[in-house]
């Protein structure tokens, strides 16, 4: 029999709130954490908002003589990280040394340390040879992060680093998931985290003319899924983490279970390196298969937690893929995007779905899509616009579309 795998601790360092219960304030309450840029001088760039995490000190994760070392994702990732552990009721330093070693860290991140690897480049540009840091090149390498982790809290499992651009932490959940039920592991550390906003990284975004250029006096504003006058998506940053565990293994040891993961799917639709196929039919295979795997069908989907990036393509093109795969049901089923409240967090997205999800179920109450003020007539499903609402959710989809035509879908289960 296939094992289960559940969620047992949650933690998030979020734009829109640091810990899980500010973020959990402001999701349902359709806070946006999109502001101005702060940490440099956006003046130069036409595109001067973003979703920061705000009031957050790093050097509370990372002591200072290791700052210049390591990349923002780092911190952002360890307090995530830290929060998940403990809201799990897990202290690493006590596990016995077996435990910890069917204990991994597989977590998803589409940049990983590339604001860190963009300052090495113009410390050497501009000959400033030591104030470089001594670990340029292998704090540069993704693989890095998951590593930090492990040896931050002492876990010997696997230490990997899905990265897949936007769909980088839901495949890490999947990862994770396939892990567990096939018995290799007990429990994982996984989710997303990513910290791209830097300038060169936000320069290469503007040669693309995928971010919005319009809503510099109004940050807040900025990103609006499935509204006509979108433009272009915020760039945003944070870590969303999460314990998963072997059902049995929670269960014996009285852990509270926050969601089960029982589907997950993948496809590509070998169509091109940025832009989607219009028909759709890849986003919703995905889906599918992950509907096929919980063994549930349209009608047993109650929410679903959207990419929805504020492109043009890609929510005409989501709307198109959950129309094929939820048919007739599609226009019964509450969505919400979750990106009109943060940014888009790049390969963090998935895990930030999740987190909101979540915070969905256990509150009974769906989070809104904020900003949608005039739909777009090609996007005309139920999107939660504005405010929230009541409604119990036992079953709901985790949606994630990324760079080079990849899609990938959770099924997420309330537990009682």
């Amino acid at each position: 029999m296939k094992r289960r795998v559940v969620i047992t601790g949650m933690g998030v360092v979020s734009p829109n709130g640091v810990g899980t219960p500010a973020f959990s304030r402001a999701v349902l309450a359709g806070e946006s954490g999109v502001r101005r840029i702060s940490r440099f001088d956006p003046s130069e760039i036409s595109v001067q908002i973003a979703g920061e995490v705000r009031d957050f000190d790093e050097l509370a994760w990372v002591e200072k003589r290791d700052r210049k070392h390591v990349s923002r994702v780092l911190p952002l990732a360890i307090a995530a990280g830290t929060e998940a552990l403990s809201d799990a009721g897990i202290d690493t330093t006590s596990l016995p040394l077996e435990e910890r070693r069917r204990f991994g860290v597989i977590m998803g991140s589409g940049g990983g340390s590339q604001e860190f690897t963009e300052e090495q480049y113009r410390l050497f540009f501009h000959q400033q040879y030591k104030q470089m840091s001594l670990f340029c090149v292998p704090t540069g390498v993704m693989g890095a992060l998951s590593s930090e982790l492990n040896v931050r809290f002492g876990l010997r499992g696997a230490s990997h680093i899905i990265t897949t651009g936007c769909t980088s932490s839901t495949d890490a959940f999947g990862y994770s998931m396939r892990q567990i039920q096939s018995g290799r592991l007990d429990m994982v550390l996984s989710g997303g985290a990513d910290a791209p906003i830097a300038l060169g990284i936000m320069k290469g975004f503007l040669l693309m003319k995928i971010l919005t250029d319009s809503w510099n006096q109004s940050p807040e504003r900025g990103s609006r899924p499935f509204s006509v006058d979108r433009d272009g998506f915020v760039l945003a940053e944070g870590a969303w983490m999460f314990v998963l565990e072997e059902y049995e293994h929670a269960r014996a040891r009285g852990a509270k279970m926050l969601a089960e993961i029982c589907g997950y799917g993948s496809t590509c639709e070998a169509f091109h390196r940025v832009r989607l196929q219009e028909c759709g039919e890849e986003p919703a295979r995905a889906i599918g298969l992950a509907m096929k795997e919980a063994g549930i069908a349209a009608g047993d989907v109650h929410y679903v937690n959207l990419h929805g990036t504020s492109t043009q393509l890609n929510d005409r093109i989501e709307t198109r893929a959950l129309k094929l795969v939820l048919g007739e049901h599609a226009s019964r089923v509450p969505m919400s995007a979750l990106k009109s409240q943060i940014g888009h967090p790049q390969g963090a997205c998935g895990a930030a779905g999740v987190a909101a999800t979540i915070v969905a179920m256990r509150n009974g109450q769906l989070p809104p899509t904020i900003n949608l003020e005039t739909p777009d007539p090609e996007c005309d499903l139920d999107y939660v616009p504005k405010a929230g609402r009541k409604q119990a959710i036992e079953h709901a989809v985790c949606n994630c579309i990324a760079f080079g035509s990849k899609n990938s879908a959770l099924v997420l289960k309330s537990v009682a």
